[in-house]
């Protein structure tokens, strides 16, 4: 990491379907190995399946699944005079969509159904009515933060 400033953000663009960023972040954060049509194939294959089962609108399904496993705050270690602290802080707008898309990600990949494509719209389907995995971690980040809230003053 660089000391000298910060690395300038990378221009993606918009996915070809959709034309959304955010469904670009997600295809590329689900991506292996470089291997991006392979990804595409799992979005949309798993954007059809929610179509198909939720009877609405994919992409409405998509963000709203972001936006309840997105946290508004989380807990930071920071070293006061030999201990250690779990501060609660707020999280900016950016590490909080990149959070969520993770989330999402790794529960849907430790899911038990047959094809990634499954996985992922039972997850996003899960997501979107407030239950799942992805939910669940939210939940506890949001409990831990809770629980610190004391050391709230070591805020830097």
């Amino acid at each position: 990491m660089s000391r000298r400033h910060r690395a300038e953000k990378r221009e993606i663009n918009p996915d070809p379907k959709f034309g959304d960023l955010v469904v670009t972040k997600f295809m590329n954060a689900i991506m292996l190995d470089g291997k991006k049509s392979v990804a595409e194939t799992i979005v949309y294959g798993a954007f059809d399946v929610v179509q198909g089962k939720a009877k609405a609108d994919p992409l409405s399904v998509f963000h709203s699944a972001l936006d309840n496993v997105a946290p508004h705050v989380e807990v930071r270690s920071r070293r006061v005079g030999g201990a250690t602290y779990q501060v609660p802080v707020d999280v900016r707008p950016e590490r909080r969509q990149a959070l969520a898309i993770r989330w999402l990600i790794s529960a849907a990949r430790k899911r038990n159904e047959t094809t990634m494509v499954e996985r992922l719209s039972g997850e996003l389907m899960d997501a979107s009515n407030n239950r799942g995995s992805a939910v669940k971690k939210r939940e506890d980040t949001h409990k831990m933060a809770d629980a610190n809230r004391a050391f709230s003053h070591y805020r830097w």
